[in-house]
This record gives C-alpha cells, sequence and structure tokens, in this order.
C-alpha cells in the first residue's frame, strides 16, 4: 500500500478540488440562474484536472530520483484514475445532496423549458444515479487519457 501512496493521496486531491470547483459552480449560479452557461463553463475543469496530474506525476517522477518512463507515469495516473473513479458516487452524492441540491430541478426544467428535452427524458438523464454511472464512466476514460498524455509529456531518460 504504501508504494502507491502518492497516486491515493492525488486521487483523493483530484476529489477535493472536484468537489470544491462544485461549490465555485454553485456559487457562480452555474446551478441556478446561470444554468444555461453551465453546460460551457464546466468544462473549464478540465485545466484543473489536468494541473492535477501534472502535480501528482511531477511529485511520482521526483520520488522515482527524478526519471520516469511513460509506463511507469502512465501506471501511477492510472492509479489515481482508479482512486477518482471508486469516490466518485460519494462525490457525486456530497454534490448533489449537500453542495447543489437544487441543481437536479433546475436542470430539468431549464431544458424542458428551452425545448431541448422531454420533461420524462430529461429527469430519466438529470438525476443522481444516472450522474453516478456518468461520472464513473467519464472519469474513468478521461483519466486514462489523461495518464497517457501527461505521462508522455512528462517521461524522461536517466542522464548519462
Amino acid at each position: 500500500m504504501n508504494k502507491y501512496i502518492i497516486e491515493i493521496k492525488w486521487g483523493l486531491i483530484f476529489t477535493a478540488v472536484a468537489l470544491l470547483w462544485m461549490v465555485v459552480e454553485k456559487l457562480l449560479g452555474w446551478h441556478g440562474e446561470k444554468i444555461a452557461q453551465h453546460a460551457t463553463y464546466t468544462n473549464l475543469f478540465a485545466i484543473i484536472a489536468i494541473a492535477v496530474y501534472v502535480f501528482a506525476l511531477l511529485e511520482k517522477r521526483k520520488e522515482l530520483s527524478g526519471v520516469m518512463s511513460w509506463k511507469e507515469g502512465f501506471v501511477s495516473g492510472v492509479i489515481i484514475t482508479i482512486v477518482v473513479t471508486i469516490l466518485s458516487p460519494v462525490s457525486q452524492w456530497v454534490t448533489h445532496q449537500i453542495i447543489s441540491p437544487e441543481y437536479f430541478p433546475n436542470v430539468i426544467n431549464y431544458v424542458v423549458e428551452s425545448g431541448n428535452m422531454t420533461r420524462e427524458a430529461a429527469e430519466a438523464f438529470f438525476n443522481l444515479n444516472s450522474y453516478m454511472v456518468q461520472a464513473s464512466i467519464g472519469g474513468l476514460v478521461m483519466g486514462l487519457i489523461t495518464s497517457a498524455v501527461v505521462a508522455l509529456i512528462l517521461k524522461n531518460k536517466a542522464m548519462s
């Protein structure tokens, strides 16, 4: 377990940062009066998510005496992704039950009133169980892609 302490730490940091981002979204009104902007501005979190992976893999590389292969970086990123994926349902629960319980009713009303979905379709898509599944699958896929790219950027060879 100590072998993966950096990855577990950064998986927890990622989850905490994601929850903090939800607080920011709510404070900026993207879960309420400015919900029409949510779909666009929520994507800004990708920058923060990538930064977390960069900092995590930089720490891993430092632990490896400053030398990290792509495979070592990728495996480290995959473990972070697994931690984040495991925590994802809990993170969604905290987001939608504690931080922003009004999000689902607001987004359902918005998409129905804007004519983008029927009420039945919106209620089937915008609910806690659906978001738990979407966040887990989406987080896993994006985490794997991010891990591969960041590991490629941060890999290096031993100095001769």
